[in-house]
Parts: structure tokens; C-alpha cells; sequence
């Protein structure tokens, strides 16, 4: 350790702000360097890197240059205390190195041999790893001449990447704090470096955040880009109207915890905004347990911005994720490069080259996002976590008593709940200090209960604990899952304040599937055997989560399917088995499932399916049903049509823009002939345009205008559409598909599923929707308690007939 004697000899603590003399342990893998701008008696920049618990100090009187033709003069200071690395401010006029201080440049460096042998020697060769001076540097010790006291130095740049050309390039280009963006005029004249901005549009509201899949590797292609995961808090930042709000993942409003925060984020230039990041502690480098320190002790804190959901009043989250990314770094381009909002860095190259990356810098991990991708509330596959560690969070259902005088407990008793079920995932025993232990007795001792909370048998190490009701969630470091699902090796690392406890799961942690193909639920009452079976691999969306879709969307989709005919996309082992249609009820179908006999083209009558219920519903998911298909009438009038579908079905090559602007072709003609519609996204790669009716007319009329009106708009633009199935003639065209307003021909159910990677589902949306949306497959099960909370669409139509009426429209219209 070195001394900090000089330095406090020279200052008066009552009077400069400068902070007072403290050593410090090393801490962490990373030392760190700072570079302070000081207008003293005379303008100079501190250089100062972090050795033996204090700043090693040199005062380079014209500042760094990039050129390495440059030798700058270093002269060797007082060691300063690590905390001034920080220090950004104005020293009183008459006080030692009176003047103001900028904090020029920060962040970590790397010594290229034994610094303590360099400093003897006289040849110190590092790394540098900040925001403006980079790569290979050298401090070279010169000779003193005769009576010389200065200890004087040469600050001398290597050749390599980061080399200029220019002497003062370096000191010209960047004139203001990397922390705070202050001028050193506005340093001395004391500024606010936090002045807020006027936002006038009303603060926006918490949403649903998005959440990764974790993967055992990152993914291959070039349609990915990747990100530092970092570990902190998930937040999002709300600025509008009526001031900031910061929540947590869950919608926690944590102003007050993240308060250090609110005054940087009420400088964005903005009218308002949405930001998704995550709250890490101090500058940058601070792991989760430093994070929980720092928000005790309300010591610094930075929020790594990610994402932007909206922006001056838009919504911003159907936009892939490349525009959105442009936006937000245009929203933070006047934000300090190391000041308390920073946008989250993107990693060059391939998933493997970043997380290898990452992984040597001892980072915990990447986190891969599709740059095509809109943003969506839930867990889902276009992002993907690897991780360079092994850390997750658990719930805790008991403790277990100690020995030890002292000491609250020995271990953590730990779960997760995987399908509304508490599993046992071992336990925790290494990691807290005496206040973690404290903090935790007096948060377990009001969940006490005498009955463990598991269902399923225990194994003998949990015998003798103490149980509690599974609310709190901690975060575990381990070295890995055993056979049986639990950890070993756990270090305790913080409680998560920010999560609920239903919502951990550990499942894709420990490699296992609680719900087993063996695990039956009961879902909106009806038994779902196998619910924990995939059926969705790249999305992880079992047979369960399937059904309860189907039983969340079920009143709603009732009302457009309910008493129809219907098809059933059956895929009984998911989509990497063999799928297949069933128009025909079979033996042994639910109940729910019900037979209506209809006399088919040949003269013949076959039994096909209708329901009226949830149960049939999900008595067809239990059959392994992903899609339902529907006829355009209703069995109580089954030969008159109460819609009429037109799909719009893009040739290969197409985009969503070209079939967005064919659906309002289609709407403008059919409001020419009297008849309101409806767009719906498919979840596939085109839209249908829905007609509700009255049933004034058979399938033949209704058929014939379809047909028609098909036929009339291609001829008009015959090289945007067709209206003919052959493949030779939609070559680079939309294919305006009427053939689905035949008697016996089924279209997609509005709110199902579709069964296709991604699973998106089929939603009505408004004209004024479609013309925002960025793809028709944008939709997924995380969105449908937002759709059910508003009206449906198709219910805003009104019915009109297909009859003497339309059918005159139509002539006029084609001659038109």
C-alpha cells in the first residue's frame, strides 16, 4: 500500500470538495485510469491510474496526444486517493491546485508487465480500455538534471489501431466531461449538469418488457445483433408529463430506489419517451451484489438504455428493432459518453467471437436480439441469452437452523415454480455477510409456516428446516444443475426485490422440463394430458401454454366460430411431427366437440365439427389442435353466408407494405359496392379482408361476387394481382384469393394460432392498425390480454347484403 500523506498535507477538507484520503483493497479484475481536466495556474490534464489502493498521479501539461510522434511531458504528482477518480468540480480560488476539474476520460487499463518493476525502472507500458484514450501507451521516466527536484516523465503513444496523426487532435475533438457533458466554464460557474427539459406529452404507461430464452450457445447468422448482459435491475424509464418514472420488470414503481436516476433521464430532449435498460452500480463495472450495496448506501448508479417502446406520443414496438435502435441512440446522442444513462454497446461480430468476448473480459454473458424483430411483452425466441456464468434466481421456502453462535441460519432452502408447481432446487449456504443474514431472518420470520411448501417428496438434506410461504426471490451463483434439477455450489448473491416469485423459473437453467409428458393440468376445467410436451421447439410454447391460449382468447373467439363448421390443424408431437386437417369428428372425441351431418357435393352426408363452448375449444387442444378453420356460415342457416373472406396471399419477394396497400384496394372497391370490411393479420404472410353479411343470399350469389370483384381488381392492376391460383401467373403479384367464399371452404379462425415457428396468432385490427403494423405475423400469445382488453374489431362493421343492390354496385364498379 502507498501513502496518501502528501496529499492530505496539502488540502483543507472544511474547505475544497475534494474527497478526503482513504486507501482502498484492490477490488475486481480491473484497475481503473482516469484523465481529469484541471484549470489551475496553469491548464494541464491529470493522468491517473489505479495501483496499490491510490491513484498514481502524473500532471501532463498539454495533454495526451494519439500521435506517436509526440512526447507529452508528465510530470509525477501525490498519489491521490481512488475516489478521486470521480471527482468532477471547482477547487476555491487560493486552496492547492485551486481551479475547476473535468473529468476528461475514464475507464480501465491493462499493464503489459509488473508495475512495480516498470515505476522502478522507469518504463511503465499499459493499455488503455476508455472512452477517449485507447490501445497501447508508455510512461518513460527521464533523467533529472543537476538540481532538478520535478520528477519528470514522457507520456508517449504505441503505434497500433488507435493511433492519429494529428498532436492536439485528441484534446481538440472532445472539450467536455465524459460524465456530465459540462464545458469547463460551466464547471466554474457551478451548472446544474442535470437542467431538466420540457416534456408536454402525457407520461406513458408501464408495459409488459420483453424477455430473452436462454440458449447454451448464441445464435448463427447475420440477422442478429448482440449485447452485453448485464447484471443489474431490468427497468424502464418513463419521461413525459408530470415528471420520470422508473419501474421494475414487474411495473414496480421504484422512483424513489433508482431516484440517482431521475434527473439525468428529465434532460432527454424529448416531448416523451419509454426506455427499456438495466440499473448496474456505480459506473459501470459493478456486479449485482454492488448494486445492492449501492442502492442502500444511494451511491451512484448508471442505466444502460437497450430499447425504446415509444417516443413523442408514438408507440414504437412494432418497428423491428434496427429502426427502433436508431432511434434511441438519436434520443441519447447528447448524453455524456460515461454519464449516468449510456446506450447499451453492440458487439461486432458473430455470437460465438462476442460471447468468447465477454466471457475473457469477465462479463456474464450476451444477449442476442433479431434486428428484424418487433418488440413484444413475454418470453420469446427472437432473444436469446448465453451466459459465460452460471447465476439464477430461485425462490426461498425455508431455512435451515445453525450451530454456529451467531449466525440467523446455515442455508437457504430453494424452488422454482415450473407450470404453477414448486419444485425443489437444493440449497444455499456460501455468500452472506452478517447484514445479509440479518436482512434475511427478519424478511423470512413473517412467512413462516409449519408445512413445507413442496408437493413432492424431499430428499433427506432439507429434513429439519424451517419453512416459510415461497414469496422472497434471491439470486444464486452455481457451478451447475444436478441430474435431479438442483444446484450445487451456490453463492448467494442478493435478493431480487424486482421479481415476483411465480415468475421464476429455473426450468431452461437446470435443463430439465418439470412438466413432463406425463404431467396432466386441468385448464378452464378440462384435463390437458402431456401439458409440459413442446410442441413449439423454437419457442418453447408447450401443449399447456397452448391451451390456456385457447382458454384465454375463448370468449372472444366463440363469438366468430362458435356454431360454424371447422377444420382442425391437428399436430399431435408439435411441429417437428407430421401435422394434419380433420373437417370429420372421429371416435372418441371430447364432448365439448360436437357433429353436425351435412350433405357434401356428391349427394352424400358426413358428420363434420362445430363447438359452442370453451370446452370444445380446448378439447380440441388436448387433441393436439394448433389451428382452427372456419366456414362462412352458421349451422342454423348453413347454405346462406354470413362473411365473406378475401386473402391476400404475396408472392415470394413481396413485402408486408405491398399487401397492406392491396387489403385497401380491396376495401376502397368494396365500399364502392356498399359493403363494409375488416382486415386481419393471418400470423402468417398475409392479410384477409372480412366482410360481415346478412344472410339474404345463397352460396352461389355470394360466390359469384367474390369471384367477381377478384377478378375485376386484377384486371385493373394486372401487375400487382392475379385472381387465379396458378403459380406461373402470381410471379411477383398478390394473389386476391376468393376461392375461400365457396360452399365447404374453410379461412384461419379470428385469435387462433397458426402453426408455424414463431406462433403467431390471427388478429382482427382496425384500418388505422394495419396501416402501422410492420408484419402480419406480429402478434403472439403474450399480446392477447392488450387485445382483449379492447373491442374487436370485427364487431364495429355492420352486416350488409349481397344482394340486388350489390350486385348492381359491382357492375358499376367494374366498368368504372
Amino acid at each position: 500500500m502507498r501513502s496518501l500523506d502528501a496529499y492530505e498535507k496539502k488540502r483543507d477538507f472544511d474547505v475544497t470538495p475534494e474527497p478526503r484520503a482513504a486507501l482502498v483493497e484492490a477490488g475486481g479484475n480491473r484497475l481503473s485510469f482516469t484523465v481529469q481536466k484541471h484549470d489551475a495556474s496553469r491548464l494541464h490534464y491529470d493522468f491517473r491510474l489505479e495501483w496499490g489502493g491510490v491513484l498514481l498521479s502524473w500532471a501532463v501539461t498539454k495533454g495526451p496526444s494519439a500521435d506517436p510522434s509526440q512526447k507529452r511531458l508528465a510530470v509525477r504528482t501525490e498519489d491521490h486517493p481512488v475516489s478521486y477518480g470521480d471527482f468532477e468540480g471547482t477547487i476555491p480560488e487560493g486552496e492547492y491546485g485551486g481551479g475547476p476539474v473535468m473529468l476528461w476520460d475514464t475507464g480501465w487499463w491493462e499493464p503489459l508487465h509488473d508495475p512495480e518493476e516498470g515505476l522502478k525502472a522507469g518504463k511503465l507500458h499499459f493499455r488503455l480500455h476508455g472512452t477517449r484514450m485507447r490501445g497501447g501507451w508508455a510512461l518513460v521516466r527521464m533523467r533529472r538534471k543537476k538540481g532538478e527536484t520535478r520528477d519528470n516523465w514522457l507520456l508517449i503513444k504505441e503505434r497500433d489501431s488507435h493511433a492519429g496523426r494529428s498532436a492536439d487532435a485528441l484534446t481538440n475533438k472532445h472539450r467536455t466531461s465524459v460524465s456530465t457533458g459540462r464545458a469547463m466554464r460551466a464547471i466554474r460557474q457551478g451548472r446544474d449538469p442535470y437542467e431538466p427539459v420540457p416534456h408536454d406529452k402525457p407520461l406513458p404507461r408501464f408495459r409488459k418488457v420483453q424477455l430473452a430464452t436462454l440458449r447454451d450457445a448464441p445464435p448463427e447468422g447475420d440477422g442478429w445483433q448482440h449485447e452485453a448482459k448485464f447484471d443489474g435491475y431490468r427497468c424502464l424509464i418513463a419521461v413525459g408529463k408530470g415528471g420520470v418514472r422508473l419501474y421494475t420488470r414487474n411495473g414496480k414503481d421504484w422512483s424513489d430506489r433508482f431516484g440517482a436516476l431521475c434527473a439525468p433521464a428529465a434532460t432527454l430532449d424529448c416531448r416523451s419517451a419509454l426506455i427499456d435498460g438495466e440499473v448496474i452500480a456505480g459506473a459501470g463495472g459493478g456486479d449485482f451484489s454492488a448494486l445492492q450495496t449501492a442502492l442502500k448506501a444511494g451511491d451512484p448508479l448508471t442505466f444502460h438504455a437497450f430499447d425504446l417502446l415509444a417516443l413523442d406520443g408514438d408507440d414504437l414496438t412494432g418497428k423491428p428493432l434496427s429502426e427502433r435502435r436508431a432511434v434511441l441512440e438519436d434520443l441519447l446522442r447528447d448524453q455524456p459518453p460515461r454519464g449516468p444513462l449510456r446506450l447499451s454497446p453492440v458487439i461486432d461480430g458473430d455470437g460465438a467471437a462476442a460471447l468468447a468476448a465477454i466471457c475473457e473480459a469477465g462479463g456474464e454473458g450476451i444477449v442476442s436480439k433479431r434486428r428484424d424483430a418487433p418488440y413484444r411483452g413475454g418470453r420469446g425466441q427472437s432473444w436469446i441469452k448465453a451466459k459465460c456464468i452460471r447465476r439464477a434466481e430461485f425462490v426461498v421456502a425455508g431455512w435451515s437452523p445453525s450451530d454456529k453462535r451467531g449466525r440467523a441460519f446455515s442455508s437457504l432452502v430453494l424452488g422454482s415454480f415450473e407450470h404453477d408447481r414448486l419444485v425443489y432446487r437444493g440449497r444455499v449456504g456460501t455468500g452472506f455477510d452478517q447484514q445479509d443474514l440479518d436482512d434475511l431472518m427478519a424478511a423470512l420470520k413473517p412467512l413462516s409456516r409449519k408445512t413445507a411448501p413442496f408437493d413432492e417428496d424431499l430428499p433427506s438434506e432439507a429434513e429439519g428446516s424451517r419453512w416459510v410461504t415461497p414469496k422472497l426471490v434471491v439470486e444464486v451463483a452455481y457451478t451447475e444443475f444436478t441430474s435431479e434439477g438442483r444446484i450445487r455450489h451456490g453463492v448467494y448473491e442478493g435478493l431480487r426485490e424486482d421479481k415476483e416469485a411465480r415468475d421464476v423459473s429455473a426450468e431452461a437453467e437446470a435443463g430439465t422440463d418439470s412438466g413432463t409428458e406425463d404431467d396432466d393440468r386441468q385448464i378452464g376445467g378440462v384435463r390437458i394430458s402431456s401439458s409440459g410436451r413442446v410442441v413449439y421447439p423454437d419457442d418453447e410454447i408447450s401443449k399447456g401454454d397452448v391451451a390456456e391460449h385457447y382458454a384465454r382468447v375463448a370468449g372472444r373467439m366463440l363469438e366468430h366460430i362458435a356454431d360454424r363448421p371447422l377444420s382442425l390443424l391437428r399436430c399431435p408431437d408439435g411441429l417437428s411431427g407430421d401435422c394434419f386437417f380433420q373437417k370429420h369428428a372421429g371416435k372418441d372425441f371430447p364432448d365439448g366437440i360436437k357433429t353436425l351431418p351435412i350433405e357434401e357435393k356428391d349427394g352424400g352426408t358426413e358428420d363434420y365439427m362445430y363447438v359452442t363452448r370453451p370446452e370444445g375449444l380446448l378439447g380440441a387442444a388436448q387433441m393436439g389442435t394448433l389451428e382452427f378453420h372456419i366456414w362462412g356460415a352458421r349451422r342454423d342457416r348453413i347454405e346462406r353466408p354470413d362473411r365473406m373472406v378475401f386473402d391476400l396471399d404475396p408472392d415470394e419477394g413481396l413485402g408486408f407494405d405491398a399487401v397492406k396497400a392491396a387489403a385497401e384496394d380491396v376495401r376502397d372497391g368494396l365500399q364502392a359496392c356498399g359493403l363494409e370490411s375488416v382486415p386481419m393479420v393471418t400470423g402468417g404472410k398475409g392479410v384477409h379482408v372480412i366482410v360481415p353479411l346478412r344472410r339474404i343470399s345463397e352460396w352461389e350469389t355470394v360466390t359469384y361476387f367474390a369471384r367477381t370483384f377478384a377478378t375485376v381488381l386484377a384486371g385493373r392492376a394486372p401487375d400487382r394481382y392475379t385472381a387465379t391460383m396458378s403459380k406461373a401467373k402470381r410471379k411477383g403479384r398478390i394473389f386476391i384469393d376468393w376461392l375461400r367464399n365457396e360452399r365447404g371452404a374453410t379461412a384461419i379462425a379470428p385469435y387462433s394460432l397458426r402453426a408455424r415457428p414463431g406462433a403467431a396468432v390471427a388478429v382482427p385490427v382496425t384500418w388505422d392498425e394495419l396501416a402501422r403494423l410492420e408484419r402480419p405475423d406480429g402478434f403472439h400469445i403474450g399480446d392477447m390480454a392488450d387485445r382483449l382488453s379492447r373491442s374487436c374489431p370485427l364487431d364495429a362493421a355492420d352486416a350488409s347484403g349481397v344482394g340486388a343492390t350489390a350486385v348492381d354496385a359491382l357492375e358499376t364498379w367494374s366498368q368504372g
